[in-house]
């Protein structure tokens, strides 16, 4: 089975927080550089080891919050632009799709990656499904049957809140599923996202990486404002229980799974600002390699100027 060929520099790229160079976006603010191959730090090595990785590091990255939040707005500006590039290149002819899955424990950052980078663009241009426990008819067929009803369609970024690796994550700590079936879904999901990837979409995966110490002050925080009750659940500290058993059958499923088709990206989560900004990069990253232009007008701009100023 495929697996990533990420640099083996990409372990220590995380616990050291990488290094500073030059970067696609520039400078912002003080001491804030982003590297230009923080995908590179990001990307999963093979045989990683997620206890290797820092969960509050910040790899590609040589600023500090204030930098990070700065480079956060000037960011925004860059993946509008070129999220509104990519869906108008949709509307004459351009094929190609972006999915970016989001994976991660309770309280990892899911929400807040949805609302502070992928909130920054069109939201005509996005479809954002935050997949549950699978429904009854859902459970009637394959487990990648709901999956791909929310593929996405030309010029649109989907974004996948939890996916179909809860299949091989809950299923495998809950043991939902015998371990064979397991060992298969591993392969199914290979040959669906190389098929995926084979249509013209650009897969991006990516698990935020928390420690269970921040996860506790997280869910304390909840518990203390009451405008954050609704986002708790009483199973989260079930969860937690389990915590080893998740981190390996995160491991096992990054480390089956993570192809140069669809590699995955591991983001150190304790610091918001950073999983943000990192996500932020993956996507205008992706959209920059597309080399992507404004559609050519279908008209004449100069007749169509002298028919408006006549009208």
């Amino acid at each position: 089975m495929a697996k990533g060929k990420g640099k083996s520099a990409v372990r220590s790229g995380h616990k050291s927080g990488g290094k500073s160079g030059t970067t696609a976006e520039g400078k912002s603010g003080r001491n804030g550089v982003i590297s230009a191959e923080l995908r590179e730090f990001l990307r999963a090595g093979e045989g990683m080891d997620l206890t290797e990785i820092s969960t509050d590091g910040t790899p590609g990255f040589n600023g500090g919050k204030r930098a990070g939040t700065e480079a956060l707005a000037a960011g925004a500006r860059t993946l509008s632009n070129l999220q509104e590039m990519f869906f108008a290149g949709s509307r004459f002819g351009d094929d190609r799709k972006v999915l970016l899955i989001l994976q991660g424990m309770d309280t990892a950052g899911k929400g807040g990656v949805v609302r502070h980078v992928v909130g920054a663009v069109n939201p005509q241009g996005v479809h954002h499904v935050a997949f549950a426990a699978p429904t009854k008819e859902e459970l009637g067929h394959d487990f990648l049957w709901r999956i791909r009803r929310h593929l996405p369609e030309a010029g649109m970024i989907a974004v996948f809140d939890r996916s179909h690796y809860e299949d091989v994550l809950v299923g495998r700590v809950r043991e939902l599923a015998p371990a064979e079936e397991i060992e298969k879904r591993y392969e199914l999901i290979n040959r669906f996202e190389q098929s995926a990837v084979d249509h013209g979409t650009t897969v991006i995966k990516v698990m935020l990486h928390i420690s269970p110490k921040e996860q506790k002050r997280r869910l304390a925080d909840r518990l203390d404002r009451p405008d954050k009750h609704w986002k708790y659940d009483p199973a989260d500290v079930d969860e937690r229980m389990r915590w080893a058993d998740y981190q390996a059958a995160y491991e096992a499923a990054i480390q089956r799974t993570s192809t140069e088709a669809a590699p995955w990206f591991i983001v150190p989560a304790d610091r918001k600002w950073f999983a943000r900004l990192a996500v932020q990069h993956l996507l205008v990253d992706a959209l920059q390699r597309m080399d992507l232009a404004w559609p050519a007008a279908t008209f004449d701009a100069e007749a169509e100027k002298a028919r408006l100023a006549a009208s």
